[in-house]
């Protein structure tokens, strides 16, 4: 019996109104932007009426790009319901490690991963007519790549590929100008109203850091979950930031009346399908991310909100990358808020105050700012563009994170010197996974052979649960007989490595899919060469010296633990770690990193850690998971990061000069130098008066008036006269000053054996004469009225003359230097501070009065006249000047 068509549920679906404008677009374009809010049927009505198995139109091979696997099976399924039948027949998908199409399969919907690597093998995309990319709003950065990827084919190779954007929200705009001005079609949704409930927390909770969530806040989330099934009636649907989080709440709500299930990449597609099936009685269905908009969720009315999200970071600095707990945006609030209003009334219970929901971001953050781009820095190379200059993106990869990307695919022998793919590169980039974890697949296989390769790469790109422990290697042996969710996955997974390990370089490895890939030759081949040439081009990204170091160790269990480390090393060689003691280890990144209380592997001499995170405030990353290796291991494993050179550095206050064997930051042997290169020496001299200061010299007191003189006239002239108040400037002009001393100088010591005042003449005007004009602008001295030669202070802003009062009589003046006046302190006999004037002459006629009267009868010895102008100038006693003194 032929398979009939659920014509009503068609019928039912908002989008319908659109798709005559959106063929037409096609039609005129070949691409267009199509907006549908969720719940309207673009992902399932759209591909149907496309593909001409809907309405009649013309028959069309359509391919549905989505970004993640639950949703990539749930729209074959959904649109082979609507069609009346099973999938596999018109209706077919692929995802990495499942593939469930027919030969008469004209709709295939992929994730965006699998779309990628079939790209890469056959960039006209031969016999497929449309591509529609879906949820273009949550900017992953594969389905940035593959739009950029397709825009190019259509310019260069099939004009006639359509090409639609569709999103539930997104920068229409952004998108129409990327797609060459496209249409935008917009189509209205069924909304029904959704009221929002702010339900914070009554305490304070920390915020999240890292992978980290403060317990208080997901113990508040349960009891608001629990609150919402006890005031609203149908299925509640929570969001929450990860598969750990989910697993935890759901404990917390051990004795609800309901079924309390469980939804993420990582469940079980029994589960994934029963909470998108109706159901009979009341669900509280927990979920990550996956069903903001790529699923709808039947029976669902209540939505709780934590407002966290998961978003790639990478540190380039330290090579820890990993995902990040963050507050989630406006924009995918409202994606949430709205699957409460999908199918009647609604409510939101959001976990944040009202307050705090406007400084939250607009939208999330783009993947191709915050990500690790090495796969897709591989990927650009492999299509024939570096540098992905030339892709077509909304917004450009970070200078710096392609430049990290670009250093590790040279160390693992992916690309050549000028960024080119290598056939090592090419075969890496059909894999389905990240540059470090093809390099450990494909130099681990040789060493270990494929499945054992294989099987400890899938648990490398899964992580495994936290139960199984932080050893790589009892996590492996655990994960053969655990019988739980996460050994099916790594079993599946394991099983698609290892058959890619063992396949030929141009095999294609990354899916497992052929139909509808052609064989189209690669876009740039000019950077292929050999596998063993491939090796070459990054050091230490060959097998063979970690495969003889491996072998040596035998098979069993201590073989297990070998085999982990070499695969762990061979993944993440930056990390690889010597112990320091008590459980502390330092990576070749040069991090810091330590093992949890109770760790067994906290004995170890030397470790390849291959997940850890940076707890808040703590100086060194907490190891998550790690493998025992030996030392041979390590060095082959990291053999790129080793180094054995002379190093001559100021440390602890002095020059430290040796010869140094390291593994990146981990010291590994270490020799004094006798004769170390002088121009060495001086460098650490520098350094140590940068970090030191100028105090280093010998500085007498002349010298030091000398430097503050100069000062004055920079501030005062310019021009000639140099800026010597800065320690940093003056280092910098280390060669007009400091030498022959400096090259002669071998320690601390001969620093200080340096005359700095000798040294500072050298920076003097000479050339132009100015500098005999030192004495004259900038005097050292200026002699008073009484005869005495008085020393300048120019060390602040103005200069300043200290004098005994009675020195300046008759001074009607100011004293001036460079056009300056001084300011003159006024001292009393016993040489403290009376007054303090730039202005003599106003200070003789109005405040000499007042000092006058409070001194005379302190210093009844002294001279102390009513008219100061007249006056003789003494530096002595009234007695002494009766003397004729």
């Amino acid at each position: 019996m032929a398979p009939v068509p659920r014509s009503a549920a068609l019928d039912a679906l908002p989008v319908r109104e659109a798709v005559p404008a959106l063929v037409s677009a096609l039609d005129a374009h070949g691409t267009a932007v199509l907006c549908a809010p969720p719940g309207t049927g673009k992902t399932t009505l759209v591909p149907l009426v496309l593909a001409g198995l809907v309405g009649g139109g013309a028959p069309r091979r359509v391919v549905v790009a989505e970004p993640r696997r639950i949703a990539a099976r749930a729209a074959a399924r959904r649109m082979a319901w609507l069609l009346g039948e099973g999938v596999g027949g018109s209706v077919g998908f692929t995802v990495r490690g499942e593939r469930v199409v027919g030969p008469d399969t004209v709709v295939e919907v992929v994730t965006t991963g699998v779309l990628l690597q079939r790209l890469q093998r056959d960039q006209e995309l031969a016999g497929v007519d449309v591509v529609v990319l879906d949820e273009c709003h949550e900017r992953h950065l594969d389905a940035d790549t593959v739009a950029a990827f397709l825009l190019d084919v259509r310019a260069a190779l099939r004009p006639e590929l359509r090409l639609v954007a569709a999103s539930a929200t997104t920068d229409a705009a952004g998108w129409a100008r990327l797609l060459g001005d496209a249409p935008v079609v917009e189509a209205a949704g069924v909304a029904h109203p959704v009221e929002t409930v702010w339900a914070p927390p009554a305490r304070p909770v920390r915020p999240p850091h890292g992978m980290r969530v403060d317990p208080a806040q997901l113990a508040h989330v349960a009891s608001v979950v629990r609150r919402a099934l006890a005031e609203r009636s149908g299925d509640v649907l929570c969001f929450l930031p990860g598969v750990g989080e989910i697993a935890r709440v759901a404990g917390q709500l051990a004795g609800v009346d309901a079924e309390v299930l469980q939804v993420h990449g990582r469940a079980p597609a029994a589960v994934q399908d029963a909470a998108l099936a109706p159901a009979g009685h009341r669900r509280v269905i927990l979920s990550t991310a996956v069903a903001e908009s790529s699923l709808t969720v039947p029976g669902v009315r209540v939505v709780v909100d934590s407002g966290l999200a998961r978003e790639p970071r990478v540190d380039h600095a330290r090579g820890l990358g990993a995902l990040a707990t963050v507050r989630a945006s406006r924009a995918a609030g409202r994606q949430r808020a709205g699957r409460a209003g999908r199918e009647a009334p609604g409510v939101v219970y959001r976990c944040w105050t009202e307050a705090e929901d406007g400084r939250l971001p607009a939208f999330p953050a783009p993947e191709i700012r915050i990500a690790d781009l090495a796969q897709f820095a591989l990927q650009a190379a492999c299509w024939g563009d570096p540098d992905a200059s030339g892709l077509a993106l909304l917004d450009r990869p970070p200078a710096g994170a392609m430049a990290a990307a670009r250093e590790v695919l040279g160390a693992v022998g992916a690309v050549d010197a000028a960024g080119r793919p290598t056939a090592r590169g090419t075969r890496m980039a059909g894999l389905g996974l990240h540059p470090r974890l093809a390099r450990a697949l494909l130099d681990g296989a040789a060493a270990l052979g494929a499945r054992r390769a294989a099987e400890l790469v899938a648990l490398l790109s899964e992580e495994p649960p936290r139960e199984y422990g932080d050893d790589l290697a009892a996590a492996w042996r655990r994960a053969r007989t655990a019988g739980d969710g996460y050994q099916a996955r790594w079993r599946t997974e394991s099983r698609r490595l290892e058959r890619a390990a063992g396949a030929g370089a141009g095999a294609a490895a990354g899916t497992g899919d052929t139909a509808g890939s052609g064989a189209g030759a690669a876009r740039n081949t000019s950077g292929a060469g050999t596998a063993a040439g491939a090796a070459a081009n990054g050091p230490g990204a060959g097998a063979s010296p970690a495969s003889v170091a491996f072998e040596t160790r035998g098979g069993g269990r201590s073989g297990d633990d070998a085999a982990a480390g070499l695969v762990a090393a061979l993944a993440f060689p930056e990390r690889v770690a010597r112990a320091k003691g008590a459980g502390a280890f330092l990576m070749a990144s040069g991090t810091g990193a330590e093992l949890g209380d109770g760790s067994g592997l906290r004995n170890a001499p030397w470790l390849a850690v291959a997940v850890a995170d940076r707890p808040p405030h703590s100086a060194s990353a907490r190891i998550r998971l790690a493998a025992v290796v030996d030392e041979d291991t390590a060095l082959s494993a990291a053999a790129h990061l080793r180094t054995d050179a002379e190093e001559v550095r100021w440390e602890a206050g002095d020059v430290v000069a040796r010869a140094a064997e390291r593994l990146g930051a981990v010291e590994l042997a270490v020799r004094p130098l006798r004769t170390p290169d002088p121009a060495l020496v001086r460098a650490a001299l520098l350094d140590g008066l940068r970090s030191e200061g100028l105090g280093l010299l010998r500085w007498s007191a002349d010298a030091r008036t000398l430097r503050a003189r100069l000062g004055f006239l920079h501030r005062t002239l310019g021009g000639a006269w140099p800026d010597v108040a800065d320690d940093a400037a003056l280092v910098e002009r280390a060669d007009d000053w400091l030498e022959p001393e400096l090259s002669r100088a071998r320690r601390r010591a001969d620093l200080g054996r340096i005359d700095a005042g000798q040294a500072l003449n050298r920076l003097l005007p000479w050339s132009t004469g100015e500098a005999a004009r030192l004495d004259e602008l900038a005097p050292e001295r200026i002699e008073v009225p009484s005869g005495s030669r008085i020393r300048v202070d120019y060390t602040d802003g103005q200069p300043v003359l200290a004098v005994k009062l009675q020195e300046l009589f008759g001074l009607a003046e100011t004293p001036r230097v460079a056009g300056v006046p001084v300011l003159v302190h006024l001292l009393s006999p016993a040489g403290r501070p009376a007054a303090v004037t730039a202005d003599l002459a106003s200070f003789w006629q109005g405040g000499y009065r007042a000092v006058r009267a409070e001194l005379r009868g302190r210093y009844p010895k002294h001279p102390w006249p009513e008219d100061p102008a007249t006056a003789l100038p003494t530096r002595h006693t009234n007695a002494r000047l009766q003397r004729g003194g």
